[in-house]
């Protein structure tokens, strides 16, 4: 894309190209592909809007495109976003008023453009070429950038007051009294005296020394006994022997979790960067069938009876126990939790072996079931469904 953009992360799709940027709501996931597909290989707004509106202009509540011509930039929008469009002629505020198909503008003389999704947040990430999930998008130069020169002005001013003032007085005081000798002579007694503070400075940074060394004998409480293991028998650099916890199974045996397999280490999707333990905002909220509602700021794990031992003390997830009259939910049957990487500001969702598996409805999608330890990323208005009734749907926070 040859013009500069930038992104703030949430849960629309931005679909970015040479040519075009489309600007699709998480609902419309199932749209993605087939829009990447065209804006990858070139396509123009035209060819990019025929795409759009192949399902029906009903099927789509929400969208935006920016198509930047040599001449002039063109703009739709149509329900939820709204675009800040500043240009030489000035700002304006394009939204799709309501009843209405959608607002659509050509502008020429565009400096840059804001497309706000969802909340206010700051564009300040690099948008490339590609998918990304996005709150808000600009394009083209940042609006109210620093003048460069006003940046240097008040440097000047600082910089020469302490510097003449103070260095002009002590020079010259030095300078008068050995000038009617000889000058090479006088020039090594202004620089000796300074020099003569340097012991005193050396004795006072040593006297502490002495006080310093009774904190020193705090360590032996470092050199506590630590238990190893046998260096023959340990696989491990260190010689240490890890803590396996043996304790990790089902409550009553009627189900079971299923064995550990390796991709049940974090993260699931290979490549995938880790996500912080806890999120600061909730990625989704979950409405479970019996009534609850649980936010996902952290991993939560449901079932009839779930554990937690695998995590850390300051890694706590959210435990949801839920009712399994005919047995068909495991014991521990699921995990969601906070998605990194391409996933990030999303719900992903882990079948953990459960015995009788768990099946995911997208909008848009077939239902399928979901694979042992294969996270899945989840949209608002996914259903899960663990059995016996019991259903959890994904909303926004």
């Amino acid at each position: 894309m040859s013009t500069e953009a930038r992104f703030a992360t949430g849960d629309w799709y931005a679909v970015v190209g040479d040519e075009v940027t489309v600007l699709l709501p998480g609902s419309q996931r199932g749209r993605v592909a087939a829009i990447w597909d065209l804006a990858d290989a070139g396509a123009g707004a035209d060819a990019v809007l025929d795409a759009l509106l192949a399902g029906g202009l009903a099927s789509l509540d929400h969208f935006a495109l920016v198509a930047h011509g040599d001449d002039a930039t063109r703009l739709i929008v149509r329900g939820a976003p709204s675009a800040t469009v500043s240009s030489t002629d000035g700002d304006e505020l394009v939204t799709a008023a309501p009843g209405t198909a959608w607002a659509e503008r050509l502008v020429t003389g565009v400096t840059s453009v804001r497309l706000t999704l969802t909340g206010d947040g700051v564009a300040d990430l690099p948008l490339t070429a590609g998918v990304a999930r996005v709150s808000v998008v600009e394009v083209g130069a940042p609006v109210g950038a620093p003048d460069p020169s006003a940046s240097f002005a008040p440097v000047e001013q600082p910089a020469e007051q302490p510097v003449e003032q103070p260095v002009e007085q002590p020079v010259e005081a030095a300078v008068e009294e050995p000038v009617d000798e000889p000058v090479d002579a006088s020039t090594p007694e202004p620089y000796a005296d300074p020099v003569a503070p340097a012991p005193a400075l050396d004795d006072a940074l040593s006297s502490p020394v002495p006080d310093a060394e009774p904190a020193v004998e705090a360590e032996p409480v470092a050199s506590t006994p630590m238990s190893f293991g046998e260096p023959g028998d340990d696989p491990t650099p260190t010689g240490e022997t890890p803590v396996v916890d043996e304790a990790w199974s089902e409550h009553d045996g009627h189900t079971q979790a299923g064995a550990p397999i390796p991709d049940f280490a974090r993260p699931p999707i290979p490549g995938q960067e880790i996500a912080p333990d806890v999120v600061s905002q909730p990625v989704a909220s979950l409405v479970f069938s019996t009534g609850d509602v649980v936010l996902v700021d952290r991993t939560v794990l449901v079932g009839r009876a779930p554990e937690a031992r695998r995590f850390a003390s300051h890694d706590q997830p959210h435990v949801v126990s839920v009712p399994s009259p005919q047995q068909e939910i495991s014991s521990t049957h699921l995990e969601i939790r906070p998605g990194a990487g391409a996933d990030h500001g999303s719900a992903i969702a882990t079948d953990l072996g459960s015995t009788n598996g768990t099946v995911l409805a997208q909008p848009g999608l077939d239902p399928e079931e979901l694979k042992p330890g294969i996270a899945v990323s989840l949209v608002p208005g996914a259903v899960l469904d663990l059995g016996d009734g019991v259903t959890i749907q994904v909303t926004n926070p």
